[in-house]
C-alpha cells in the first residue's frame, strides 16, 4: 500500500516524518526475556494507526530483551564484541516488527548497519530517504554498527540522517518524570524540557550523545508511554506526553 492509497484523517499528525525509537525489552511483554508476538502485533498495530494519520515513519530498535552488550562487558566479555553480539539481537527484533506489520498490509524494509544481504538491506542513506519518501517502513537494525554507541545514540543519528521532524522514544510511562514513578509516588512529571534541563538534573531519558544530536539538529524528542495512548495518540498531540526541545515550551 503506498502512501498515496492513506486516507487524509480528521486529526492529522504534528510530524510529517518520525523516527521511532523502541527498546528492546518492550517486545517483552510480560516475559522476562525474548519476543512477545502478541506485544509485537499490538505495536505493529499502533505503527499502522500512526501511519494513517498521514506521517513517514522509520523505527529503530533495541536488542536488550535477547542480549545486553554492557551487562556482558560488566562480566568480563571484550566490549566491542558484546556490543556487535547486541547488534546483531536488534536485527532479530526487526525481522519480528516487519513480520508483524507486513501481516497487516504495511509494506516495511529492515536495513542494517552491518550488512546481512541474505535477510535484509544495507543500511545507505539515499536508499532509505526513497523508501520513506514513498510511504515505506522502514525498519534500521543493528544500531550504528559501531559498538560502544547505544541504540538510543543510533535513533538520533538516523534522525538527522532522514530529517525528521521528531524523534519517538515509546516507554512504559506516559512521559519524563524526575525519578522513578514506578519505585517514588512523588516523583514530577514534565510536559516540556528543554535539552539542557536533561543534562542539568541528570534524567535517564537517553543518553547524554543521543540529546546531544538532538539539540545539534533542533529535533525534539517526544516520550510517551505505548501502552495509554500509543504512538498515534502522541503524533496527533492527544496523548499524554513530555516534549524535550531548544524552548521550554516545546
Amino acid at each position: 500500500m503506498s502512501q498515496s492509497d492513506v486516507s487524509i484523517p480528521e486529526t492529522p499528525a504534528r510530524y510529517k516524518r518520525v523516527c521511532l525509537k523502541l527498546s528492546g525489552e518492550a517486545l517483552m511483554g510480560d516475559k522476562e526475556f525474548g519476543i512477545d508476538l502478541e506485544t509485537v502485533e499490538r505495536y505493529a498495530s499502533q505503527v499502522k494507526r500512526a501511519r494513517e494519520l498521514g506521517s513517514e515513519i522509520c523505527l529503530v530498535v533495541g536488542g536488550g530483551n535477547i542480549f545486553r552488550g554492557l551487562q556482558m562487558a560488566a562480566r568480563g566479555m571484550e566490549r566491542a564484541s558484546a556490543d556487535y553480539m547486541g547488534m546483531l539481537a536488534t536485527v532479530m527484533n526487526a525481522l519480528a516488527i516487519q513480520n508483524a506489520l507486513e501481516r497487516i498490509g504495511v509494506e516495511t524494509r529492515v536495513m542494517s548497519a552491518i550488512e546481512m544481504t541474505a535477510v535484509c538491506e544495507p543500511y545507505i542513506r539515499r536508499r532509505a530517504l526513497r523508501h520513506l519518501s514513498k510511504g515505506i517502513v522502514v525498519i534500521f537494525a543493528a544500531g550504528s554498527g559501531n559498538p560502544f554507541f547505544t541504540t538510543d545514540t543510533a535513533a538520533a543519528l538516523r534522525a538527522a540522517e532522514m530529517g525528521c521532524d521528531a524523534l519517538m522514544k515509546g516507554t512504559q510511562v506516559d512521559g519524563v518524570y524526575s525519578d522513578d514513578p514506578k519505585k517514588n509516588p512523588d516523583a514530577e512529571r514534565f510536559d516540556h524540557l528543554t535539552y539542557l534541563d536533561v543534562f542539568r538534573r541528570d534524567l535517564k531519558v537517553m543518553d547524554q550523545a543521543a540529546i546531544a544530536i538532538t539539540r545539534e539538529n533542533g529535533i525534539p524528542i517526544v516520550v510517551f508511554s505505548l501502552r495509554e495512548g500509543g504512538i498515534e495518540g502522541a503524533l496527533a498531540g492527544t496523548g499524554t506526553f513530555t516534549v524535550i526541545s531548544e524552548s521550554a515550551n516545546g
